[in-house]
């Protein structure tokens, strides 16, 4: 066969050319003189497909990604190399240099392309959400039939704050863009709902408590008619504190620690260890606070009794002897708590 292009015989066929003849118009890839990529002034996320990655990338890899998304490649090309190269920047616009090496039909050949691109810098739908204030849901943070201490205050700020951060990983909406400061106790208000979530469980975790999410209706979304909500989720927190007086099932307990899942326990006439679900916070009862205990003197004791002053009108008080009071002696200041009018010795 001969090449009617060029006349030769001798040469490898393509079709109906030969491979020279094939080669001179031959381009192992395609790719725009121009390139337009948005991406987000704010953040470095970028637009692909309508969809914005959730990636800080730099600048010069999208450029670089840009470039590579946009090359077509023959189908005749095999061990391809491509290089490419930011060639000079101007502004928003990058000049750039491709350079490609390959194999077409067994002959090794090279070919360059100029190409730009150029960065459109907009403002993704999460940085317009974070600087508008978005937020999905508002944790509110009450306590039982008291009002929350400053220091429980700062510990929820601290909470907040620190499980926002490890949520700002893998969620841009982890951030609080209000605090609301009310009587009944604070308001915290929540980028995201997922984050949000983490937030209360972490504030169980601190201070125990019950938690129980409302949802309201905003508005409605125009596109699809359904109802847009945001969600409040309140914590309340026990009544009762650590080292308090609660009865639960006919006993009298101590309070010595609270959280998520339980409320630990000693039981002060029998110095038993109570766990009590937290599930079941509404049967305990709160009947002393700790700023209740009182002190007063041994005035006798033997080794079945030993007699008190009751503090509140200075009478003797016998009450049975209990062994972690064997070692005390007449005269030694000791604690109690009194309940339903019976006095109860504290360790």
């Amino acid at each position: 066969m001969f090449c009617p292009e060029c006349g030769s015989t001798d040469k490898e066929m393509v079709g109906d050319i030969c491979i020279d003849c094939f080669l001179k118009d031959f381009q192992m890839i395609e790719i725009p003189k121009r390139i337009e990529v948005q991406i987000c002034s704010h953040c470095n996320s970028k637009l692909e497909e309508g969809k914005w990655s959730e990636e800080n990338i730099p600048e010069e890899e999208i450029i670089y990604r840009a470039l590579e998304r946009n090359i077509k490649i023959a189908d005749e090309v095999e061990n391809e190399i491509i290089n490419l190269e930011i060639d000079q920047m101007r502004g928003t616009i990058a000049n750039c240099f491709v350079e490609v090496v390959g194999e077409v039909h067994g002959t090794q050949i090279e070919e360059t392309h100029d190409s730009e691109v150029k960065i459109l810098k907009t403002v993704c739908p999460t940085c317009s959400k974070l600087q508008a204030g978005y937020y999905e849901a508002v944790i509110q943070l009450r306590a039982d039939k008291r009002e929350i201490k400053s220091e429980e205050y700062s510990k929820a700020d601290e909470i907040v704050e620190r499980t926002l951060i490890k949520q700002s990983k893998s969620d841009k909406l982890a951030y609080c863009p209000q605090i609301a400061k009310l009587k009944e106790g604070y308001d915290y208000y929540i980028g995201s709902l997922k984050s949000a979530r983490k937030v209360v469980e972490a504030l169980k975790e601190e201070f125990g408590g019950t938690i129980k999410e409302s949802p309201r209706l905003i508005s409605e979304d125009k596109s699809t008619g359904k109802g847009l909500y945001r969600i409040w989720i309140s914590i309340r927190i026990p009544e009762f504190e650590t080292d308090d007086f609660v009865k639960y099932e006919g006993k009298i307990i101590q309070i010595k620690g609270i959280d998520k899942n339980r409320v630990v326990g000693e039981d002060i006439l029998t110095n038993k260890k109570q766990n009590i679900p937290m599930k079941n916070i509404e049967d305990i009862q709160l009947v002393k606070k700790a700023s209740e205990i009182e002190t007063t003197s041994i005035i006798s004791k033997s080794p079945k009794m030993i007699q008190i002053l009751d503090p509140s009108d200075y009478s003797a008080v016998d009450l049975e002897m209990k062994d972690e009071f064997m070692d005390c002696n007449i005269g030694d200041e000791i604690k109690l708590i009194k309940i339903d009018d019976y006095i109860y010795l504290l360790n």
